[in-house]
């Protein structure tokens, strides 16, 4: 009776090690879902620039007063081909014979629209833009009076650049 308790007892732990090993194993495996969103980050490095107009030839018109070295910007977009561009707007109009006027270094692979003439209409600024990341891109600035405009006084406006989809 032992004997067969014995054997019994055996054959229940030789199972029950046989089923944990056709259980357990060297490997397993783990599903991974993945996804890379949209991403389309655009900042500009300077809080400000002045422009001041204040000389002129005799008998032309006044100085334009131009920035170039203040401000850049910096740009990341995994849009596709010509998926985006950078428009540019001012939050109110300019006084009457003032106008301002921004110019923006492309990104590689894009297309700068060159100096263009900004309003509180947005402008198309750099066009044609694809997957890219870069820094310390130039934004020239240029201040244009006629004498109409006579003395205007000192005031600000806010420029927006904005990272949109090409249309």
């Amino acid at each position: 009776m032992r004997r067969r308790m014995f054997l019994v007892l055996l054959a229940v732990i030789a199972t029950g090690a046989y089923a944990y090993l056709a259980i357990a194993s060297n490997s397993d495996t783990i599903t991974i879902t993945y996804e890379v969103e949209a991403i389309n980050e655009l900042a500009i490095d300077v809080g400000s620039v002045e422009l001041t107009i204040n000389a002129a030839t005799a008998g032309s018109e006044p100085t334009d007063d131009s920035d170039a070295t203040t401000a850049t910007y910096a740009i990341t977009t995994n849009a596709a081909t010509n998926g985006k561009k950078i428009t540019a707007a001012i939050d109110t109009a300019m006084p009457s014979g003032v106008t301002l006027y921004v110019t923006l270094a492309p990104p590689t692979g894009a297309t700068s629209s060159g100096e263009t003439s900004i309003s509180d209409t947005p402008a198309n600024v750099v066009t044609a833009i694809e997957m890219v990341a870069e820094a310390d891109l130039a934004i020239t600035f240029r201040l244009s009076a006629t004498v109409a405009a006579g003395v205007v006084a000192s005031g600000e406006k806010t420029l927006t650049l904005t990272l949109v989809d090409s249309a």
